[in-house]
C-alpha cells in the first residue's frame, strides 16, 4: 500500500472524518515547538461519539515535517482504545496484558 499520499485531501478527509464521527467538546494544546523542518504539538481533547454519546478523553501528540511552507510528514498519536470504545453499545471485550497474569474484561 503507497502510504506517500500528496496534496491538501488527505488532511481534509481526516479532520472531516473525525467532525463527523464525534462531537469535538474540547481540544486545549499545551505544547508547540519547532526546530528546523520539525514541529510537535503535545495536548489533550474530549469527543463525544455521534452515535452514541459516549465521551472519552486523550492526551495527543502529532509531529510534523514542514518544508517550504508544506508539510511533508504527519504523524499522530492518540489513545485509540478509548476512541474505539466510544462507539462501543454493548458486550465486553476480554483483554490478557500480562502472560503471568490474569484476563479482564472492559
Amino acid at each position: 500500500m503507497d502510504r506517500h499520499v500528496q496534496g491538501q485531501r488527505p488532511f481534509i478527509d481526516t479532520f472531516t472524518g473525525v467532525a463527523g464521527y464525534w462531537t469535538i467538546e474540547e481540544f486545549k494544546v499545551t505544547d508547540l515547538f519547532g526546530a528546523g523542518e520539525n514541529v510537535a504539538v503535545f495536548g489533550s481533547f474530549r469527543y463525544r461519539s455521534v452515535s452514541v454519546g459516549k465521551v472519552f478523553t486523550s492526551p495527543f501528540s502529532i509531529h510534523a515535517k514542514v518544508r517550504d511552507g508544506k508539510i511533508v510528514y504527519f504523524q499522530v498519536m492518540e489513545d485509540t482504545f478509548a476512541s474505539a470504545r466510544s462507539f462501543s453499545t454493548k458486550g465486553k471485550w476480554t483483554i490478557k496484558t500480562d502472560p503471568n497474569g490474569p484476563e479482564y474484561e472492559v
